[in-house]
């Protein structure tokens, strides 16, 4: 599991500078979730078309092959777990075109290793209605948070296999924020340019480290259960948050992230509350980490999953959601009782009013569940 979790790892990093090109945007995904999705895909991918998978997905990392199936199977029993004391709902489902004629030992594979299906539709006569079908099974699978996965038109007669993903997730905070203490304060979008936001403050006792060489603070926010935990980076004012994406590559975060590395600490933590919804088309940033025969009919190999030579990838859609205010993320009603500390040494303060990376990662296998940006309100 450890080389699987570095394999999604550094895949995760890829796909944050990728996806963070544009340093105004806010940016938003699950990493774990498009790693599994498409690793299901890798399981029929044959030849240079399995070559380039492995690669783009650091597979080449954790030796590919079957070992990587199994490695996702622990993975999403473990992360999935019913014990779990937070809500995590992945949807994930291959729909492809009924007259390919889909090899029933790849559709076994996919439930045992990845829990998921493979659905025939008829994109052939029936594309509006295959499309509907797909996002009410979407919504149903993620409590509704994610409706209208696929927009009108994007599918056609001349759709064969589309990879759907999606996920939900819902924690709430180890220590809540109290609501009575969030109040309005600038949020620093960039040198020039402050908007409102909704500022929550927490004083407590948290894990926080200073990486000295990027000019940055690093805070861990537990969820209740302490089984995932949200990791803040923070640059320091006068330093910008590209320069902390470009020195970023998953062999630093996790050194960065160690616990041996970080000190238990009182801290005066200022956390916006944000709600980012991301939808991406992963077509192009797949082809731009150098996965691109996939989805070419002509170069294509898709053998394990059908015997027919012409299938290849159409689509590739990811959505996520996230809420965090003071219960957690993604709300659920609660009270707590509110204890003031009263001392006067200085506590050191962690002040999220300017652009920032956080990472939800699970405890025990280390993995990335998910990667942000917040930019601005």
């Amino acid at each position: 599991m450890d080389m699987l979790s570095e394999a999604n790892g550094t895949f995760a990093i890829s796909l944050l500078k990728k996806l963070g090109e544009d340093s105004s945007k806010n940016v938003f995904f699950s990493p774990m979730s498009i790693s599994s999705a498409l690793s299901m895909v890798f399981m029929g991918a044959k030849g240079n078309t399995a070559a380039q998978m492995s690669q783009t997905l650091s597979l080449s990392k954790s030796g590919g092959g079957g070992d990587v199936h199994q490695g996702f199977q622990a993975l999403l029993t473990e992360v999935n777990s019913a014990e779990a004391r937070y809500l995590l709902r992945t949807a994930n489902r291959l729909f492809g075109e009924a007259s390919y004629g889909f090899l029933s030992s790849f559709k076994d594979s996919c439930r045992t290793f990845y829990q998921a299906e493979m659905e025939e539709l008829d994109f052939l006569s029936a594309c509006e209605q295959s499309r509907e079908h797909i996002n009410h099974w979407v919504a149903g699978r993620t409590e509704g948070k994610i409706v209208d996965l696929l927009s009108p038109g994007s599918v056609d007669p001349g759709t064969n296999l589309i990879l759907v993903n999606a996920i939900y997730f819902k924690g709430n905070w180890d220590k809540q924020f109290n609501k009575e203490q969030t109040t309005e304060r600038p949020f620093k979008v960039s040198k020039n340019e402050k908007k409102p936001v909704q500022m929550m403050f927490k004083k407590s006792t948290f894990q926080m480290t200073y990486i000295g060489e990027i000019f940055t603070k690093i805070l861990v926010l537990p969820y209740v259960g302490r089984e995932l935990n949200m990791i803040i980076m923070l640059p320091d004012e006068n330093i910008s948050l590209k320069t902390v994406e470009t020195e970023l590559t998953y062999e630093k975060f996790t050194e960065w992230t160690r616990p041996d590395m970080l000190d238990e600490e009182e801290v005066e933590v200022f956390l916006p509350r944000f709600k980012l919804e991301a939808e991406y088309d992963m077509k192009a940033v797949l082809c731009s980490l150098g996965m691109t025969d996939a989805f070419e009919q002509s170069k294509a190999d898709f053998s394990g999953m059908s015997s027919r030579g012409d299938l290849y990838l159409s689509k590739v859609v990811h959505k996520s959601f996230v809420e965090v205010n003071e219960e957690g993320t993604e709300a659920a009603a609660a009270t707590a009782a509110v204890m003031m500390l009263r001392c006067a040494r200085i506590v050191p303060r962690f002040c999220a009013d300017r652009p920032f990376l956080f990472f939800i990662q699970h405890s025990k296998s280390r993995s990335v569940l998910f990667c942000g940006r917040f930019s601005s309100p």
